[in-house]
This record gives C-alpha cells, structure tokens and sequence, in this order.
C-alpha cells in the first residue's frame, strides 16, 4: 500500500526543511515593499560571499536550463568557437544552446561513467582560440563529478576563455569557490543541494565575465541580459520582471543554512555520506555507473544486477514509500538514479535503503533486511 508520505529520493527536487517551507508559506508581499527589497539585496550579497563571487550574484525565477542560456548569452556572440566538455545528458544540453546561437561548437565527451581528462581539455584548447569551456561539475545522467578546481588551474595559462561550470547538481553539495577555482559563470537550480522548491537559479558572474558582457554590446536576448539584470541586482527596489518573492525568502533561508554548516564542512559531509551510501548500495547487488575517483556527492547512478526488472523495482520502491528516478540515454532500463543531497541526514539515509531492501526483496531478489543499513552506518564510522 503506497504511504501518504512519499520520499523524494530523485537527484531534485531534494526534500525540503521546515524553516525552508514556512518561508514559502509567508503571506505575500509587493516586491516593491521595503522589507521585501531588504529581504532581496541581502540574499544577492549573502550568495556573493558564500561562494566567494567579487562579480555579481544572479538569483532569478527559471530553472537550470534557463541559467545555461544566460550563461551563454552574455559571454559569446555569433562565429566564437566555444568547447563544450561534457559527462552525459545534461552536458550534451550546451550542444544545442550553442547551435541554435551560432556558435562553432567543440564537443569533447566522456564514456558514461568516466570524466574527460584535464590534458585531454587542454589539448584542445591548445588548437585554437576559444571564447568559453563548457563544464558540467556533476551530470546527473552519470553520477560523474569534474575536476573543476584542477581545470580552472590549467584555465590559467588560457586568459581569453572564460570558464563555465554548470553547477546544478553541485552547488552547496560540491564545493565551490568561483575566485579560487577561476571560474567566471557558475550557475545552479533552487531545487538541488539548496533544498528548495523547483522555479528559481542562481548565477554567479566574475569580473571578467561582467566585462566579456559590456564587450558585446547589444545581445539578441532580452530577458537573460546581464544588463537588464545588473540594476535590480545592485538596487532591488528597481524592476525588470517580477521576482519569485516567497522563494526568495526561501532562498534566503537556505543559504543561512549553508552559511551556519559552512560550505566547506557541508562538501565534506556529503562526501562522507555518499561513501557510505555507495558501499551500503554496493553491498545490496547494484553496480555505482561512475569510476572510483569521479563519483558525485550529491547522487548515485546504480545499475541493476542481473535479472532486475526497472520498471517493477520502481514501481516497487515507490508503493514501499520513496521515489527515485530511472536512468537516460543508454542506460534507460538499466540503472536508477538516488539523490543524497542537500537537507538531509542519516535517518533519511536509513529509511531510504530500507526501503530499497524491501522492494528487492519483494522483486526477488534475495538480500538480508538490514544489511545494506548495517553497511551504511559502519561506513559512517569510518575515517575519511
């Protein structure tokens, strides 16, 4: 009997924490009231310094998607070569953008599960010369995480191309730090490692990037301009398009969150946590898609063992009281992917895998109830 209680268990929407939620519920607000304005320049700022930004911090209704075009948008003009180094399906997603602006567009792809090398990337720029690089620092296609600290370093020796991480799946789970990595866009959804709803981004901008922007004078897009943008951003009393005003609030809450556990103490323990979770899961038969070496944090990408029918274990999953997502591309059928970031913690973790245990039981698949459980908590305990 499916529970009234559901588990999200996809890799985002991540569940979300009281304090997120009574904000979303607060009554309305216009977004010219003075509270409401205050409430908005100091989310922009808090964002500028969680990630240490000195450029400009962008939180904006849209989603991911909406992000990775106002990322593009302000930093190339039509005939730039950009490179798009891509992990999976949401890699893939820069292609497209890219076309349809007219970009001569580079695709240096990783077998599902691998990540491209940093020579390899640098070869390639070696070539020719590049306006952007393209990364995406987790793809949840592939459970794969970049090395986006070690690309930015090499990044260095290639001033005029500016550095795009697609941080969706990362941001507040990963850790990140956009002056010290060199990168000059960062962007991600509200919905992922920040723990609230789905319907805003958040886009950080370096110097630099703001400067690539006021070189290309007037851009075909209207409602990604950073210039449109950039005077609300430095005085929120000011219009352009209505903002998300409850997620704001939201958005405020949760980076006070990040900012008490500290983003550097919160990278660390999603990274213990997903150790622990990928032996506990390991343990129960599944296969981890991505390399030892390049695993993401924030999520897994399990392949089934032999005989385990998708659509059955999920369905199955699902009645026993959690939702987990299936696998894209070639490996639809054949894997399921489990979120583990933001807001939550070890009792979550606990009741997900019980749950897990007993949809392969129910599915035939003969586990010992508590063992993946028992995995889970040991690995805890150990040092990382």
């Amino acid at each position: 009997m499916m529970r009234d209680s559901v588990l999200v268990g996809i890799p985002g929407p991540t569940p979300v924490a009281r304090s997120i939620q009574a904000e979303m519920a607060r009554d309305m607000q216009a977004f010219g009231d003075p509270r409401f304005v205050a409430d908005y320049g100091r989310l922009i700022a808090d964002l500028g310094t969680l990630l240490n930004c000195s450029g400009q911090a962008f939180p904006l209704a849209g989603t991911g998607t909406l992000a990775m075009e106002m990322a593009i948008a302000n930093t190339t003009k039509r005939g730039d070569n950009v490179l798009i180094v891509s992990h999976g399906f949401f890699g893939d997603r820069f292609i497209e953008i890219c076309e349809r602006k007219g970009l001569v567009v580079d695709v240096l792809a990783a077998e599902w599960g691998l990540t491209v090398p940093v020579a390899q990337i640098e070869a390639k720029l070696a070539e020719k010369p590049y306006a952007i690089v393209t990364v995406s620092h987790v793809d949840t296609a592939t459970g794969v995480a970049a090395p986006v600290a070690e690309i930015g370093a090499m990044l260095k020796a290639y001033p005029g191309t500016l550095y795009i991480v697609d941080g969706v799946a990362a941001t507040a789970g990963e850790f990140e730090d956009v002056d010290g990595m060199g990168i000059d866009i960062l962007f991600t959804g509200s919905q992922k490692a920040f723990g609230v709803c789905p319907g805003m981004f958040i886009l950080w901008a370096s110097e630099r990037a703001l400067a690539r922007r006021r070189s290309l004078g007037t851009i075909p897009e209207y409602f990604v301009d950073f210039e449109k943008w950039l005077p609300v951003m430095t005085d929120p009393s000011k219009y352009f398009a209505t903002p998300a005003i409850n997620l704001v609030w939201a958005l405020k809450e949760a980076v006070r969150i990040v900012a008490e556990e500290g983003l550097r103490a919160r990278a660390d323990r999603h990274a213990a946590n997903a150790r622990a979770m990928q032996a506990a899961l390991t343990a129960l038969g599944f296969r981890v898609l991505a390399a030892e070496g390049c695993r993401a944090v924030t999520l897994s990408n399990l392949v089934y063992p032999e005989g385990l029918d998708d659509a059955k274990f999920r369905s199955t999953v699902f009645a026993e009281g959690m939702t987990v997502a299936g696998g894209l591309g070639a490996y639809a059928g054949r894997m399921f992917r489990l979120g583990h970031m933001g807001n939550i913690g070890v009792n979550d973790e606990v009741q997900a895998l019980g749950i897990i245990e007993r949809a392969l039981v129910a599915c035939g698949v003969p586990v010992e109830l508590g063992h993946g459980i028992g995995v889970y908590l040991s690995a805890l305990q150990q040092p990382a």
